[in-house]
């Protein structure tokens, strides 16, 4: 399968990237358009082809991913023409619906819609793709091989990919608030600022993993470290006392309503 990226920056790069790193894509069945020199001097230093018109990318592709910004979405997609006719289209474009992309978008296509966050720059992503799509059946084992590179890949209905954008695709924002927050904590304890971030991140890093490799609930997990009396408990009273658990849930629902406001716009 020959697989055009309309655009190569730093989400449809660490995309491209990661499924060459992997051997999902081989670098000569791999296009790109993207109008950065830079971009296209080093995708065409690892081999991929570097077209040069988004018009030529449909043309040579049987799959094209878009990831361009949603504001210049509209006239790359138009620029396309009728070169995807029998072809497929996957979006990593957060907000734009599937109604949206077919209006911008000419021929008689097959369309995936997907929501990426950017822990997929450095091969730890989470990917929300659209469980309606009239993807063919390879081009959607096609697909979650592609992801599966650089992250996990989570199927669902289109309706809930606004609630992903603001669970896994803005999480990681709140993340980082949460890694300062237990640095800020060290700090004032004590620790050196270089060393506390790095505890307070790896910390994140080493619960998130447990939770993944484990398949336990998280609750699970958190009993298996609260000693009775100890430290740790106290640390977790703290936290239900300043309702840290219902802001992080108020905080996904209105996250997921922005994004729903958003969509509607476009």
């Amino acid at each position: 399968m020959k697989i055009g990226f309309l655009g190569a920056g730093a989400m449809g790069g660490a995309i491209l990237s990661g499924a060459l790193e992997t051997g999902v894509v081989a670098a000569e069945d791999a296009y790109v358009y993207d109008l950065s020199e830079q971009i296209k001097a080093k995708y065409r230093e690892l081999g991929c082809n570097i077209v040069s018109s988004n018009e030529e990318l449909g043309t040579v592709s049987d799959m094209v991913v878009c990831s361009l910004k949603p504001q210049y979405a509209e006239g790359g997609l138009k620029e396309l023409g009728n070169t995807l006719d029998g072809k497929a289209l996957i979006s990593i474009m957060a907000g734009v619906t599937t109604d949206t992309l077919r209006k911008w978008t000419a021929g008689d296509f097959r369309l995936l819609r997907l929501m990426p966050n950017t822990p997929a720059l450095v091969g730890a992503g989470a990917f929300a793709l659209d469980s309606g799509t009239d993807l063919r059946a390879d081009e959607k084992e096609f697909a979650e091989k592609l992801f599966s590179s650089i992250g996990i890949v989570e199927w669902m209905p289109e309706h809930l990919i606004d609630t992903a954008c603001g669970l896994s695709g803005a999480g990681p924002a709140y993340i980082y608030l949460v890694i300062e927050a237990l640095a800020d904590g060290g700090v004032m304890k004590g620790l050196p600022r270089a060393t506390a971030q790095r505890l307070a991140a790896q910390t994140v890093f080493g619960a998130a993993k447990m939770v993944l490799e484990t398949g336990k609930h998280p609750g699970e997990l958190k009993d298996m470290v609260c000693s009775p009396g100890g430290n740790t408990i106290v640390g977790v009273s703290t936290l239900e006392q300043h309702g840290v658990r219902g802001a992080f849930i108020d905080t996904v629902a209105r996250a997921t309503e922005r994004a729903q406001e958003l969509g509607k716009t476009k």
